[in-house]
């Protein structure tokens, strides 16, 4: 069965025909062309394709498009832009947090949930949230301090 789904993608409303059983990774990828979040595992558990439904990470790899009714989804493209890039992406570029960039979209928009709900957490509560984006390039130690990085940033009002 096909059907419409309305919803907000990055702050505009979206509307997309999908086939019952279609992921919203697939809808992201194939019908909007947003190739932010990334085809990992397929199970939900690399993170790779992590997106932000009503502010919180999800895995967009599982979740059915069809639950998305309504609801506002966030992906690393509605995050900053070149021009505007957001702090969290400017600390990782500071701080050289990423090599092959596979991972880096679901590691900022689970930070961006982080630092939304909690400006200013500790090294272990920012590794408690990226717990669920596996990164292979050996930067983790990076990328939790260009968490922190923005976190402080945004705290402190400095620009991106």
């Amino acid at each position: 069965m096909t059907g419409a789904i309305d919803f907000t993608l990055n702050g505009k409303a979206a509307s997309v025909e999908a086939v019952a059983g279609t992921t919203l990774l697939e809808v992201l990828r194939g019908d909007l062309g947003l190739m932010g979040a990334r085809y990992g595992c397929g199970l939900g558990q690399c993170g790779a394709c992590t997106v932000l439904v009503e502010g919180r990470p999800v895995n967009a790899c599982v979740i059915e498009a069809a639950a998305l009714a309504g609801k506002s989804v966030t992906t690393i493209e509605g995050l900053g832009t070149s021009e505007r890039p957001h702090p969290l992406q400017t600390a990782f570029l500071d701080l050289q947090a990423g090599q092959c960039g596979y991972c880096l979209s679901g590691i900022l928009v689970s930070a961006k949930a982080l630092l939304d709900t909690n400006p200013a957490p500790s090294r272990a509560e920012i590794a408690t949230a990226l717990n669920g984006c596996l990164c292979r390039c050996g930067v983790h130690n990076r990328i939790l301090d260009a968490v922190a990085l923005a976190a402080t940033r945004m705290r402190d009002g400095v620009a991106a």
